[in-house]
């Protein structure tokens, strides 16, 4: 029986040496359950995906240097294959570098592979450094088995929809018995069934079995699952690792079978994952724990307006974090509510997290007679409304470097859509925990969260009360804005049209036909796709958001900025 180890693990972008010694742990431990073969994600040498690093010569040698480690480690651990994912320079015109997977074995390079897909769609952008592979059919004899090779990208164009070649096909000309796929795959809602569907039909097509190891963590804007898995051509999905934390797994194959090391049957994979919002809640939570991390950072603060957005970011944070780890600041003007003050304090208690006061009204009376003294004309309207949230903004600042916390910003994606924020105010900060959640789902992740809990993590207060900057006296939302009920399907259709979830997007298009009925419908329909279009300034200047959706903004989602929209 062949004993293959998959080692899904969770590199840092950079930590050459970091990542080198995650590697050599898990040989290590594949080596001690008797495996022929250790499989590491996609780029695991460097994390992907390192960007611009990979033009700077320092990093391309580390990343030689690393390599050199992985081999003479490999060395020590006798006939041990390891399948690993490298940046590798190559020759002849081009690109100088290839996205390798390497095949070492007793400090030799057994088998090395280029890439032949390489995606620029949605946050990928390998073509600006890679150069594509030759269209060949990577297969190496381990034991009594012929095993092929694929790179992620390489085994999603099985339907000949997105480029010219598959290298899938070319794979089954080849006639192994088994393929093992590396991949950096980032996960979205969804993305974990489509993963399977794409890759069981695979599969099934072409009788062949498929080992596929992820990457997992948060990096930057992205998250990766992991949830690595096995397939078999009749069964599908047969084998599945842990979702949102490094696995180290060691399956055996025998007779075009995955086996438990014992020779038992794996456990029953279930066809569903997590349901929406709990998914949300696990990839915010990485998404947070890592990019903090890897950042320095060990702490965070939250500015706690007594509403639904910055409730929930504290939420997210202290299960990221820890109570202890996470504060909150209370700034309240001279049009704060009193139960938006009362609110926080209660939120903060079921959080069991410290709530620091900052009154800003003093402060802005300040500003406002110093902007008449030097201009000769009062402050008043959306400029008075807009220095109040950049005096939070600027106190929240003062607290991440007097304190060292980082700044998580509130805003949602309906409001981050239509512009519904302040530059250098409520849009200051590090990351953006709920940024690709749209209000509606605030809500609903809310009330999840509760309910996982048992008890009122957000006061019912906070998620009953009507949304309201309080910038201005009896200011709501729904001034300025259409219902979320109605805004977020218009948004939905306008922002992320067809990759949008088949259902979702069913749902959606038809509530937006309903509005294209009625001239209102219609203008309300153009009134947010201008909203959209003139606030992608904003966007470009605000924080990095975590993303849970197919399109978020970001790298994902590249507009102009000076250009005609509508």
């Amino acid at each position: 029986m062949l004993r293959l180890t998959l080692a899904q693990l969770n590199p840092t972008i950079g930590d050459i040496e970091g990542n080198v010694a995650r590697m050599v742990a898990a040989a290590q431990r594949a080596w001690a359950e008797g495996s022929q073969m250790v499989v590491f994600p996609e780029l695991s040498l460097t994390g992907y995906y390192p960007g611009d690093l990979l033009d700077d010569p320092a990093f391309l040698q580390r990343t030689a240097e690393g390599l050199r480690a992985l081999m003479a480690a490999s060395r020590q651990l006798r006939q041990l294959l390891w399948v690993v994912g490298a940046p590798v320079p190559r020759d002849g015109p081009g690109k100088r570098l290839s996205n390798a997977l390497l095949v070492l074995r007793d400090g030799e390079i057994e088998l090395s592979y280029a890439k032949q897909l390489l995606p620029t769609y949605d946050v990928h952008d390998e073509r600006r450094h890679f150069e594509p592979g030759d269209d060949v059919a990577p297969v190496l004899r381990v034991g009594e088995a012929r095993v092929g090779f694929l790179i992620c990208e390489d085994g999603w164009n099985d339907a000949a929809l997105d480029y010219g070649i598959n290298p899938f096909q070319r794979l089954r000309d080849a006639a192994p018995d088994l393929v093992v796929s590396i991949n950096a795959s980032p996960s979205d809602v969804g993305k974990r069934e489509l993963r399977h569907r794409v890759f069981a039909g695979a599969s099934a097509r072409h009788g062949l079995p498929l080992l596929y190891v992820n990457q997992v963590g948060g990096q930057d804007q992205l998250v990766f699952d992991g949830a690595s898995f096995a397939v078999q051509p009749q069964a599908g999905v047969v084998f599945e690792a842990a979702r949102f934390a490094e696995d180290v797994r060691t399956l055996g194959f025998e007779g075009g079978r995955f086996l438990m090391p014992d020779g038992g049957e794996p456990p029953r994979v279930p066809a569903q994952g997590l349901d929406t919002l709990a998914f949300y809640r696990a990839q915010i939570v990485l998404g947070l724990r890592d990019y903090a991390r890897r950042c320095g950072f060990t702490q965070a603060v939250v500015g706690s307006s007594g509403g639904i957005d910055s409730a929930l970011t504290l939420a997210l944070a202290v299960q990221a974090l820890g109570a202890e780890n996470v504060a909150a600041v209370t700034m309240p003007s001279r049009h704060s509510s009193a139960g938006s003050v009362d609110d926080s304090a209660q939120l903060c208690r079921n959080l069991g997290i410290t709530l620091h006061t900052h009154p800003i009204a003093e402060t802005v009376e300040v500003h406002a007679r110093q902007f008449e003294a030097g201009f000769g004309r009062p402050l008043q309207g959306l400029a008075l409304e807009n220095l109040q949230a950049r005096i939070r903004g600027t106190a929240l600042m003062a607290y991440s470097n007097s304190f060292g916390h980082l700044l998580l910003t509130t805003g949602n994606k309906s409001e981050i859509a239509v512009g519904y924020c302040t530059l250098y105010g409520d849009t200051n900060g590090g990351l953006g925990l709920i940024g690709d959640l749209y209000k509606t789902e605030v809500f609903a992740l809310a009330r999840h969260l509760n309910e996982a809990a048992g008890r009122e993590l957000i006061p019912q207060a906070i998620i009953d009360k009507e949304p309201s900057a309080e910038l201005a006296p009896g200011q709501k939302d729904s001034d300025s804005l259409p219902p979320y009920e109605v805004l977020d399907p218009v948004l939905k259709v306008v922002v992320e049209g067809e990759r949008l979830a088949h259902d979702e997007y069913l749902r959606a298009h038809a509530f937006v036909e309903g509005l294209r009925r009625e001239p209102a419908g219609c203008a309300l329909i153009d009134r947010v796709r201008a909203l959209v279009a003139r606030n992608e300034y904003k966007r470009r200047q605000a924080p990095p958001i975590i993303r849970v959706r197919a399109r978020a903004f970001g790298s994902g989602r590249q507009m102009p900025i000076a250009a005609r929209h509508v």
